[in-house]
């Protein structure tokens, strides 16, 4: 008989175990029972810690975003596009890291508070920079989903780096799209250089916001 003593199990190393095995079977293969063998426990270990799946996907987004800002300070010199920029780019980074990362994150309830502090450094500089409080929620919320549905539309292509589904060989896209030219040649610009494509649409986030703002009186 193994005298190996496990680590307990709590809600931190279940969360964790679930984002490892995240990268192997992705969101739809990701089930309790899955995560209990994994754990090497019985299901219904699990659920004196989550009632059901998506109180575990709440936890996991909340892991994700603990390791996303884990010793990562603000930059009181940050103006509102410097930080509105580097959020955004910190948040993709961290999605790309898990299989269907961004499907895990959207619409997730985070489990504690630690978003707070984060959420609130960010609608202080806003609002210290002339925005109305809901005039900066607008703009992060704004740029927030876009992040989080460029990445949804990124990973349904390119499920984690270096990897790539079925059917979206551009060759073949342009063949079948032949008789409309512009859809065609627009594939470039859809399915390739994610890269430049995020940094262009944030761009353009900024710069709508740029455009919109007017400064509060002092």
């Amino acid at each position: 008989m193994s005298t190996e003593k496990r680590a307990p199990l709590d809600r931190e190393r279940v969360a964790d175990t679930a984002l490892r095995l995240l990268n192997e079977v992705g969101l739809e293969g990701l089930s309790l029972r899955a995560i209990a063998k994994e754990l090497d426990v019985k299901a219904p270990a699990l659920y004196w810690h989550f009632k059901d799946k998506q109180a575990l996907l709440d936890e996991m987004a909340t892991l994700m975003y603990r390791r996303m800002v884990a010793d990562t300070a603000l930059d009181p010199g940050d103006t509102w596009q410097e930080r509105l920029l580097k959020a955004n780019r910190g948040l993709r980074a961290a999605l790309l890291g898990y299989r269907d990362g961004a499907k895990v994150y959207s619409g997730s309830r985070f489990t504690g508070t630690d978003h707070a502090r984060e959420m609130e450094e960010n609608l202080r500089l806003f609002t210290a920079a002339g925005f109305g409080l809901a005039e900066a929620v607008r703009a992060t919320a704004t740029a927030y989903a876009y992040t989080i549905g460029f990445v949804t539309e990124e990973q349904g292509v390119r499920p984690l780096p270096g990897e790539r589904r079925e059917g979206y060989d551009l060759g073949e896209r342009a063949r079948l799209l032949a008789d409309f030219p512009l859809s065609a040649a627009a594939g470039a610009e859809i399915f390739e250089d994610y890269d430049r494509h995020f940094e262009e649409g944030l761009a353009l986030i900024v710069a709508g916001v740029e455009a919109r703002h007017t400064p509060s009186a002092p």
